[in-house]
């Protein structure tokens, strides 16, 4: 099935009318979301399949200005399809915006909808639009409910990319939740997507269309609870992978590629919480899917809220570093502390130094102060060229001796020899690992042994979603590193590494740490020269971007961005 969400109307084209081409205003969204949609049979999506289909009834000519029981003012059409419309207008007696639902008393549906409609306004929730009033007058069933001019639908988020990790917990955990609630009261909703769940400008998450969407496609299901658990698990994959998770394309993200599979969302991007993983996988799991960690899939909202409960919470992300104003002298250091101000906004004159000292004592006080200084000018340079003379004999006397050597031992030499590696440990900045107990396996001299990183459908680069995989090397002391070669198991475009000198075997952030040399080839081997010259024990190898490849069974990786390393050798 595939689906195309664009502003503010969520309902079914059935029997293949077009939308109307008036468009909605996108900071207006209010609970309906603009699509057009063919429902066919075989339908894997979480909303399921129709199951009603609508009466011959067409709806009554219906223009902006038209009001409902002389109280609702018709402002726009947001859509017209399978004998019903959907409109943004005012409520004039309360001076708000509302959004509205109109069909004809004989619809096919409008039992149903009048329903839906009014059992969602007894649930009372506030985490979802409210439907305001249900009313059948004059040949007409209509259904009004809020308007959210400050909510912006999760499809408009995930436009410019996936959500934090905070953020995505906190939806999966509000919409969670308020579906439990609405399943004890005996409401399900069937047609959960991005396009149904907003974001307020305070933060909260609200979901709209209970009930009353289903009602409007014809939509049922034997299994409601799994239905509406197995959408918000596709919500929060989308959430943490700006993926549809399925093949097709739907509500303006990509699915996932054909034959692959339902895959968990960190094996899609790099730096997706693994705990986000698990539960998306969980609450998806349908057709043989089920976690990595195999645990018991959520088969209802209430399984999945209690999930959520028992994760540890996930912080927010730290606040970004602000530099403090820039440092302003105050009056009193300015030496006017004291002084009448003038006028505020004028700029005061700078106080005229005193002029020099002209008289007979003050001549003369110039005179010895400039001979003082000729004289302690002389003396420091003769001090001076005695000291260089006196080092230049001394390192004559212990540099040339019979048959060149340092009498004093003391001279490092560069000899190019390489280094032994002691231990090393793979580093993680962000996210999870990738495969810790491998390590080793890139200074054991054997280039058949392999550390590999996970396999990625996104890159070459992997930031900004992680910035980076890679391991530390402990060199048994401080060491001259002149050169890192690397060898590589995939050539391609591209591979980036960078290479850090640490302070330890487990560096507290890649901001601790000297860059000290950077590398990219398409090439298997990639040798880093030094470019900051520095003495370090510990050095890091990172990776920041990785080629494409095809599967490989003898890693065992499937097709993708990937990297592996064979061997590292450090040169001094």
């Amino acid at each position: 099935m595939a689906e195309r969400s664009t502003a503010a109307v969520d309902v079914a084209d059935n029997s293949g009318d077009e939308p109307l081409t008036a468009k909605a205003d996108q900071s207006t969204s209010d609970g309906v979301a603009q699509e057009r949609e063919r429902d066919t049979d075989g339908d894997d999506s979480p909303g399921g399949g129709v199951t009603g289909h609508p009466g011959k009834a067409s709806p009554p000519e219906l223009h902006s200005g038209h009001k409902l029981a002389r109280r609702y003012r018709l402002e726009e059409c947001l859509t017209r399809l399978d004998g019903f419309s959907s409109w943004r207008a005012v409520d004039e007696k309360l001076r708000r915006a509302v959004g509205v639902h109109i069909l004809p008393a004989d619809h096919a549906r409008a039992r149903s909808v009048l329903a839906a409609a009014r059992s969602s306004a007894l649930l009372g929730d506030p985490r979802f639009v409210q439907v305001l009033d249900a009313v059948e007058e004059n040949d007409l069933v209509y259904v009004v409910h809020e308007w959210l001019p400050d909510a912006t639908e999760l499809t408009t988020l995930l436009a410019s990319g996936p959500l934090e990790a905070h953020d995505a917990y906190q939806m999966v955990t509000h919409v969670s939740q308020a579906m439990a609630a609405a399943h004890r009261e005996g409401l399900s909703h069937l047609r959960l997507n991005p396009g149904t769940v907003l974001r307020t400008s305070s933060g909260q998450w609200r979901i709209r269309g209970l009930a009353v969407n289903a009602a409007l496609r014809g939509i049922g299901s034997d299994t409601p609870q799994r239905t509406d658990t197995e959408a918000i698990g596709a919500l929060l994959y989308a959430a943490l992978t700006q993926r549809w998770p399925y093949e097709d394309d739907a509500y303006g993200l990509s699915g996932l590629p054909k034959g692959v599979g339902l895959i968990a969302p960190d094996q899609v991007r790099a730096g997706v919480h693994r705990g986000l993983s698990e539960l998306a996988m969980r609450a998806l799991a349908n057709n043989g899917a089920t976690a990595s960690r195999h645990e018991s899939p959520c088969t209802t909202p209430e399984e999945l809220a209690k999930a959520i409960g028992e994760m540890p919470r996930i912080r927010p992300p730290e606040p970004a570093f602000t530099a403090p104003p820039e440092y302003q002298r105050t009056t009193y250091q300015q030496g006017t502390y004291g002084r009448p101000s003038g006028a505020p906004g004028l700029t005061q004159p700078v106080p005229t130094p005193p002029p020099p000292l002209q008289s007979r004592t003050g001549k003369a006080l110039k005179w010895v102060v400039s001979a003082l200084l000729i004289a302690a000018l002389g003396l420091g340079s003769w001090q001076l060229a005695e000291a260089l003379m006196d080092h230049k004999s001394n390192d004559t006397h212990q540099t040339q001796t019979p048959g060149g050597n340092d009498e004093n031992g003391g001279g490092e030499k560069n000899t190019g020899a390489q280094i032994k590696v002691r231990g090393a440990r793979e580093f993680v900045a962000k996210g999870d690992a990738q495969h810790p107990n491998d390590v080793d396996k890139t200074y054991d001299g054997d280039s058949s042994t392999v550390w590999k990183t996970s396999t990625f459908i996104d890159g070459p680069a992997l930031a900004p979603y992680k910035p980076g995989v890679g391991i530390v090397y402990d060199l048994g002391s401080a060491q001259k590193v002149t050169t890192a070669s690397i060898g590589l198991r995939y050539g391609g475009d591209h591979t980036t590494v960078d290479v850090y000198a640490a302070d330890s075997l487990t560096p507290s952030s890649l901001t601790s740490m000297t860059k000290i040399g950077t590398i990219t080839t398409s090439g298997t081997t990639a040798t880093v020269k030094v470019t900051k010259p520095v003495k370090a024990q510990y050095v890091l190898v990172w990776l920041t971007a990785m080629p494409y490849s095809g599967p490989d069974a003898s890693t065992y990786t499937r097709a993708g961005y990937k990297q592996a390393i064979t061997d590292v050798k450090f040169t001094g």
